[in-house]
């Protein structure tokens, strides 16, 4: 049975709540991924994905984590992102280095949902053992 699962559901009702994926513009895209990051308040923050033809775009992991910023946390307890097939997966490379430097004492005990359906976690700390600084 999977841990606080009423907590990961409430997560991905307020994710799949903002995805909303669609062309902005020609040259960008929102709401492809959504995420949600529960916060060491148990408030959750939630962002969308924003692409772009350059690099200005953000993952919506980030956008979340930047949410929970502006509101002025600093904590994160779980993460979980909704991929546009509707699964989830874990976050990107630069969604896991933003978290590590946030929290470099203690990101390994972060909870990132793998899959949603079957009820997979794992710890920031398993998907990034070895932090390069």
């Amino acid at each position: 049975m999977l841990k606080d699962k009423p907590v990961w559901d409430r997560m991905f009702a307020a994710a799949k709540a903002v995805q909303n994926g669609r062309r902005i513009s020609g040259y960008v895209e929102a709401g492809g991924v959504a995420a949600a990051i529960l916060s060491a308040s148990g408030r959750i923050y939630t962002g969308v994905c924003v692409d772009t033809c350059s690099t200005l775009g953000i993952c919506a992991e980030r956008n979340a984590i930047f949410h929970m910023l502006t509101c002025g946390e600093q904590e994160i307890r779980k993460v979980l992102a909704i991929m546009p097939d509707g699964r989830t997966g874990a976050p990107c490379g630069a969604c896991r280095e933003l978290m590590v430097q946030l929290m470099p004492e203690t990101y390994p005990g972060i909870e990132i949902m793998l899959d949603y359906e079957t009820g997979r976690t794992v710890t920031l700390g398993e998907l990034t053992p070895e932090w390069w600084i």
